[in-house]
């Protein structure tokens, strides 16, 4: 089976999400994609101190009639710091005959190498790199860390990169839209009208709850 794993705070959870995920999925021939809420996110503190509940229950709001859409709460079973590569290889010991491809926008791509043993996620599974608006990358071998790029092979035809594992980094460009989760707790903090940002059901229960309420 052919798995997505789409991490992210989702704090909210918005309609960029879904749409990456669709995309993903229709690219790569996913079976499934699953949301994975961060628990405590590494790179930087999460806005607001929305619990993890509140964003899972969003999320689980977002995707709610889709059989290949799930939810994990796997960042939350376990202490620490949520880094993608221990969450990856709990799915890789979960799942082993899976074929995993974890799911990032091109801005997270372009500072991978900031990440916590950021070269065990190539050899680990592939990758699916979502175009975000702004950062489009027209060299992806250029976009690697100095560290790694040894390690990959270029198929411009097929806009991949091939790691010495086997595994792909296979890149998306789609439809970008241009949605901010800081702009939309923004504007739900203001009592503005933010049901074109998420789904209705994500936006009903934001303002029922007041959770971005000053």
């Amino acid at each position: 089976m052919k798995v997505g794993l789409l991490g992210g705070s989702f704090n909210p959870v918005h309609n960029a999400h879904l749409q990456v995920a669709a995309e993903a999925r229709s690219a790569c021939l996913l079976d499934r994609v699953i949301f994975i809420p961060t628990a405590d996110p590494p790179h930087k503190p999460l806005a607001g101190g929305v619990s993890f509940e509140i964003r899972s229950a969003m999320v689980k709001l977002a995707i709610a009639g889709r059989a290949d859409y799930e939810i994990s709460t796997i960042e939350a079973e376990r202490p620490g710091k949520s880094y993608s590569i221990d969450t990856i290889r709990a799915f890789r010991q979960r799942c082993p005959d899976d074929d995993l491809f974890f799911i990032i926008g091109g801005d997270s791509f372009a500072e991978i190498g900031l990440w916590h043993r950021y070269a065990d996620i190539f050899c680990e599974c592939n990758l699916i790199v979502a175009e975000r608006p702004g950062c489009r990358l027209n060299d992806p071998l250029e976009a690697l860390p100095d560290a790694v790029r040894g390690k990959f092979r270029l198929n411009e035809e097929e806009k991949s990169l091939l790691h010495e594992s086997g595994h792909l980094v296979k890149f998306i460009r789609g439809t970008p839209l241009d949605l901010s989760s800081t702009e939309i707790r923004r504007k739900a903090a203001e009592g503005a009208d933010i049901s074109s940002c998420v789904p209705f059901d994500v936006a009903h229960y934001i303002s029922l709850k007041r959770i971005y309420k000053k």
